[in-house]
């Protein structure tokens, strides 16, 4: 299958999910580039994942069984723990300004 078919995303969403005690997720227009999807497990890891439309990612989230927020809610936001490494990446982009 062509990377980021519905059948490759579903794996994918499926595998995450599986790993982190269920999973929800945001959905992102992102331009020519088509649309991310954002994981969210329930142990508030995280993982995003590339569609090339919203209605295809819309698709493999239905088809993986993860529902799909319409919006960053707080509570979503909350869950999400990052991790050491995206705060040393994030500590590194704001001190390179």
């Amino acid at each position: 299958m062509a990377e980021g078919s519905v059948t490759t995303l579903t794996s994918d969403i499926k595998t995450f999910a599986a790993g982190h005690g269920g999973a929800k997720a945001v959905i992102e227009y992102v331009g020519k580039r088509g649309a991310r999807i954002v994981l969210v497990g329930e142990d508030g890891e995280w993982s995003d994942q590339f569609a090339k439309d919203t209605g295809l990612a819309r698709e493999a989230c239905e088809h993986a069984g993860v529902k799909v927020e319409n919006e960053w809610e707080r509570e979503l936001l909350e869950q999400m723990r990052p991790s050491n490494d995206l705060w040393r990446s994030m500590s590194r982009r704001s001190m390179a300004r």
